[in-house]
């Protein structure tokens, strides 16, 4: 097949070809007559989806097309200077940070992520959307986020006719995206299709990769033109049509040009998997070797896996010593893998990762039992973790650890440790608890997920979340849990004393009681419907112990009897509250600083403080007393 540019027209300079799609993504942008509102680009892995659709992207962007050479393109793969559209990317969002990034984009008023498609129907305008990276959805790899963005986010969202959604994903999402809506709304444009594939794309991006004006050394086969040609048409052939093989083939050559015959084609890949094969043999090496040593990268999460802890991931799965083959084995893996550096905790830090998320798919494939495999990366990752004190890990193995103890079935044991649920980073920590049927889970785990959504929310910090779990678990009746937040070395902003599940309260006041003998003792006041268990002989009153909430056992206590603290007395106190909606705050007075912030799941209904610093808070869960450490 030749290149369906009409003679004349310069290639897109990031894309390369791709006309054919090039033409429908345009005639969508335009909206033409009879062209599809929604369109959807799928294919094998590596196949050039995410690429072609941040080519197309760049058209679209009113800043970025200044720097494109518009007028040299053909004009039917140009779209009109409109607005950009909005992008919420999804790798690594789960679908209601998908959501909440198209209320962002928009401006909607929703106080909830299923809201925001309610809210984008009422819009009186039309509006585009493109999304990104669906195979790539969610923190954690393994928790299906990619299904549950496609049914839950994407499928309504092209079920609204005013919008207009392009979207890419792997094949069998299509499928399922495209199956039940209307005939004639949803076009599927797969680029392995013969008439969306362009071979000549390959070979041209083939000929850019070996060409030393763009960056490739300077060798026989690469500065000599019509070697170079002959060389890019067969990596291209051989390819089928698949970019990510083409790319593989010309780095595995220029890694390792000395093992290289130009004219040879049975050393050139027909799949990401031959290219592993045929890069490892030109190199005297055992491909399964190169597996091996890559296998660590194609199970890591996130942004990548620190360099430091590979070499023993190594170890761990091939399950012998390779590090004979790490010291020596750069030019073995370079071909397929990338470093990046981020900041880490003590500093900058090299992360490693895959080229592609194909190669890792292929690289899974190939494993005997992924399970196991799991099993081994997060028994290995867990020795990694100084003294078992998570506070001293590094962020990948507290970040991560349950990702690969989910896929490996171990999860719900790891579920018990109150110092990883006080370290580990919320997000991928909920995603993967999410995933786990909710009767496998043991009860702080169950704690955890109900407080997840205040620590996601709110990104808090690791004293915050300490805070907060620590509440939580006297609430849900695991005092033990609460005890061995405060063992873990965070300095808390409180104690939480008790909580008791007194539904309705609509008032609370701190007091203290008098005895005949001794100090009075400090009380809890709560206004609660009549009929409330414990509310003794006044109605519509419960009185508990401010400090110890079964203080008074048997006993009745008067609440005539109770002295509250007066204008004067409060004024007087080092600490005031102030209270919202959802949360408490604690000030210290003379500084003006915070002290504590509580936050709550449920709305707060009332709170007061007493004197010597103890926090009485009522929520529609119940009532809990929290003494204030400054």
């Amino acid at each position: 097949m030749t290149d369906d540019a009409p003679d004349g027209y310069a290639p897109h300079p990031y894309i390369g070809g791709r006309t054919a799609v090039l033409r429908a993504l345009a005639a969508w942008r335009m909206e033409r007559p009879g062209t599809p509102r929604v369109l959807v680009l799928t294919g094998n892995p590596g196949s050039g989806r995410s690429h072609l659709l941040t080519g197309f992207l760049m058209l679209c962007d009113p800043e970025y097309r200044k720097r494109l050479p518009l007028d040299a393109l053909d004009p039917s793969t140009v779209p009109p200077e409109l607005p950009a559209p909005a992008v919420p990317g999804a790798a690594g969002m789960t679908a209601a940070q998908v959501l909440w990034l198209l209320a962002g984009h928009f401006g909607l008023e929703a106080d909830e992520a299923t809201d925001v498609l309610t809210e984008l129907a009422t819009l009186p305008a039309p509006v585009t959307v493109v999304v990104p990276d669906v195979d790539r959805a969610g923190p954690v790899r393994t928790a299906a986020e990619p299904a549950r963005l496609t049914r839950e986010v994407l499928k309504p969202l092209a079920a609204i006719e005013t919008v207009h959604l392009l979207t890419e994903m792997p094949r069998e999402l299509a499928e399922e995206f495209a199956a039940g809506l209307p005939v004639g709304t949803v076009q599927v444009i797969d680029l392995d299709a013969p008439q969306w594939a362009d071979p000549q794309d390959l070979v041209r991006q083939a000929e850019a990769l070996l060409n030393p004006q763009l960056g490739a050394p300077e060798l026989p086969f690469t500065t000599d033109a019509p070697t170079r040609r002959f060389l890019a048409e067969a990596i291209g052939r051989r390819a089928g049509t698949s970019p990510l093989t083409v790319e593989l083939a010309v780095q595995s050559i220029l890694t390792s040009p000395e093992t290289f015959a130009p004219h040879d084609e049975a050393l050139l890949p027909s799949s990401i998997g031959q290219a592993l094969d045929l890069h490892a043999r030109r190199l005297q090496a055992d491909p399964q070797t190169l597996r091996h040593l890559l296998a660590p990268l194609a199970l890591a999460e996130g942004d990548g896996l620190p360099v430091e802890l590979w070499p023993g991931l190594v170890n761990a799965l091939a399950g012998k010593d390779m590090s004979g083959v790490i010291a020596g084995g750069s030019s073995l893996t370079e071909p397929f893998v990338r470093s990046l550096q981020r900041d880490g905790d003590d500093g900058p830090q090299t992360l490693l990762q895959l080229l592609h998320p194909a190669i890792a798919d292929e690289i899974r494939a190939g494993l005997p039992n992924v399970r196991a495999a799991q099993t081994q990366f997060a028994m290995a990752l867990l020795e990694a973790v100084p003294e078992q004190d998570w506070s001293k890990a590094d962020s990948y193995v507290r970040d991560h650890i349950a990702s690969h103890t989910l896929e490996a079935g171990l999860l719900p044991q790891l579920l018990t440790d109150p110092g990883l649920f006080v370290h580990a980073d919320p997000v991928p920590l909920r995603a993967a608890i999410e995933a786990v049927p909710t009767e496998e889970l043991g009860a702080p785990a169950r704690t955890y997920l109900r407080t997840a959504p205040l620590l996601t929310r709110t990104q808090a910090p690791a004293v915050q979340r300490a805070a907060l779990l620590e509440t939580a678990f006297v609430e849900d009746g695991l005092p033990e849990y609460a005890e061995a937040i405060h063992s873990l070395g965070v300095n808390l902003p409180w104690q939480t004393l008790w909580s008791r599940p007194v539904p309705g309260i609509s008032a609370v006041t701190v007091g203290s009681l008098p005895r005949s003998e001794g100090p009075a003792t400090p009380v809890a006041v709560l206004e609660v419907p009549a009929g409330t268990p414990g509310e003794g002989s006044r109605s519509g009153v419960l009185v508990l112990g401010l400090v110890q909430p079964d203080h008074f056992g048997d006993t009745d206590p008067d609440p005539e009897l109770i002295l509250h603290p007066s204008e004067q007395e409060r004024a007087a106190t080092p600490l005031e509250l102030t209270r919202g909606a959802d949360h408490v705050r604690v000030w210290d007075r003379a500084s003006g600083d915070v002290v504590a912030t509580l936050l709550a799941d449920t709305p707060v209904t009332a709170a007061d403080l007493s004197p010597d610093g103890i926090l009485l808070v009522a929520t529609e869960r119940g009532a809990k007393a929290l003494r204030i450490r400054p």
